[in-house]
């Protein structure tokens, strides 16, 4: 029973929301609109057709008591009984009846008592608007409500004025506005299902179809699949499908027009990263051909220089947007601590620069991946940690970065930390995002956009660690599951412990 009542809210809850969406919906509107329509549409005609109804009934009662008058004129002035009078007073349906000639005023029958009559009707000057609001008046009238009509009419010689009780004109007029209530009620219904059918399948449905379309188009504009289909039709509504169709298609060929030059774009951008890191070291080996003496080489080391200066100048000014993908890795078992030697090698003493590089790796620590990709990993982590300490405000008094390792089972995580200014807590957010996390001046932000795009694609990770200063990031890559048996000489291996070399230019 504790989890009805959370199911039955939940139920109840998603029905309400359906009915507020429908609700503000074309539908419901168009709906709401037909509904007011069919309202004002029984007002006018049940009223004017109550005032008449009205205005019918008091002449018939008229006519009957005329006659009821003709039938006491012909007795020639004869003293009738009181039974048939009261018989042609019925009949007639008044309670009292008087004629009025041009030479005379005459009352026929009855006695009327002219302290309780209500209200005078007189139908000859009654407007239409007057009959509709006295017709209106009559719904409400009190039971027993004694009301005056005085009326002519060309079958009528003179004026005839009676005196009605008002209580069965009330009852017929209830009657017969019931009537043609439910009668226009019934055709104004019908009437309206077929405009609102109409207009859901000429205007509502092609209009929510195209709505629908372009939400689902706004989700995934690159997507040819997306793109509406128009109709046949020739109207305004097949038009604005066959526009909006030719929209979407320029705007989708667009859009992968920009996504290629994004992608060439971002390719140039990585070429350009790394090539630089090339062309800086080539420059250090021009740098140390100037100190030769021999006439040759001084001769064309100049050029060299002037070369390998343009060529990184170009390559820092070259910024483009876009993605790439990189190629797979092509895996295979290699020893850690060898490739960071190379790595420590290619940054060279001038590049260092007094940074100290401590390693602590195990001598039988193997990653099973690609050495070239892991390479540019480790290189552009510390290029990036060289250029920090190069460009913070207040350097340490001894720059220093330590590479840790160790393995645990088929996972090798790789640390990478200095003792620098650290990376803001603004770019931390966008770390990993290439032409965003930029920490150094001088670089486009893609050497960790690139590392992490490389890691994630042999199925491990690279993230911050958190750090009191300085900065620190650990590796997550795939290692070889054996561990290859230890040399004499390799006693940290053998004793268990890590690897301590110390490397420092």
């Amino acid at each position: 029973m504790a989890q009805t009542f959370p199911a039955l809210a939940e139920r109840l809850g998603g029905q309400k929301a359906a009915l507020l969406k429908f609700a503000s919906s074309l539908p419901a509107k168009l709906l709401l609109l037909t509904a007011v329509f069919v309202i004002v549409a029984e007002v006018f005609i049940i009223v004017p057709s109550v005032a008449d109804f009205r205005r019918n009934w008091l002449m018939q009662r008229m006519v009957a008591a005329k006659i009821a008058s003709l039938a006491l004129e012909a007795s020639s002035g004869a003293q009738l009984p009181e039974r048939l009078r009261q018989e042609l007073l019925t009949t007639a349906g008044v309670h009292a009846v008087s004629v009025k000639r041009p030479d005379l005023r005459r009352l026929v029958l009855g006695m009327p008592d002219e302290t309780q009559i209500a209200a005078v009707y007189d139908l000859r000057s009654e407007g239409f608007f007057e009959r509709m609001l006295d017709g209106a008046k009559a719904f409400a009238a009190p039971p027993g409500r004694l009301i005056r009509v005085i009326a002519s009419s060309g079958m009528m010689a003179g004026e005839i004025d009676a005196v009605i009780d008002e209580t069965p004109l009330r009852s017929a007029l209830w009657h017969y506005a019931g009537n043609i209530f439910w009668l226009t009620l019934l055709i104004s219904v019908l009437s309206a299902a077929l405009v609102y059918l109409a207009l859901v399948g000429l205007l509502l449905r092609p209009m929510m179809r195209i709505t629908r379309n372009m939400v689902s188009y706004r989700e995934n504009p690159e997507d040819t699949g997306r793109i509406i289909a128009p109709s046949s039709r020739s109207d305004e509504i097949g038009i604005a499908e066959k526009e909006l169709a030719t929209l979407q298609t320029q705007l989708t060929d667009f859009l992968r027009e920009k996504a290629r030059l994004a992608n060439v774009g971002l390719a140039v951008s990585k070429i350009n990263h790394d090539l630089r890191n090339m062309l800086a070291g080539a420059q250090l080996v021009s740098d140390r051909l100037a100190s030769v003496a021999d006439p040759t080489v001084q001769r064309f080391v100049p050029r060299l220089i002037r070369a390998l200066d343009r060529a990184i100048t170009l390559c820092s000014n070259t910024v483009s947007y876009g993605r790439s993908e990189e190629p797979p890795p092509k895996r295979a078992p290699f020893a850690l601590r060898p490739l960071i030697a190379e790595v420590n090698e290619s940054l060279g003493g001038e590049e260092l620069n007094g940074v100290k590089i401590s390693v602590s790796v195990p001598a039988g620590l193997e990653l099973f991946a690609d050495r070239d990709q892991i390479f540019r990993v480790l290189f552009n982590l510390l290029r990036n940690s060289l250029e920090a300490f190069r460009e913070a405000d207040e350097p340490p008094e001894q720059p220093a970065i330590d590479i840790t390792a160790l393995r645990e089972g088929d996972t090798a995580y790789l640390r990478v930390s200095d003792n620098g200014p650290g990376i803001p807590p603004l770019v931390r957010a966008n770390l990993f995002k290439a032409f965003q996390a930029g920490a150094s001046t001088s670089g486009a932000g893609l050497g960790l956009a690139i590392s992490a795009e490389l890691v994630r694609a042999h199925g491990g990770d690279i993230f911050l660690d958190d750090t009191v200063s300085g900065a620190a990031f650990v590796l997550k890559l795939p290692a070889v599951a054996h561990v290859s048996p230890p040399s004499i000489s390799d006693a940290d291996v053998f004793d268990g412990k890590l690897a301590q070399d110390s490397i420092s230019r």
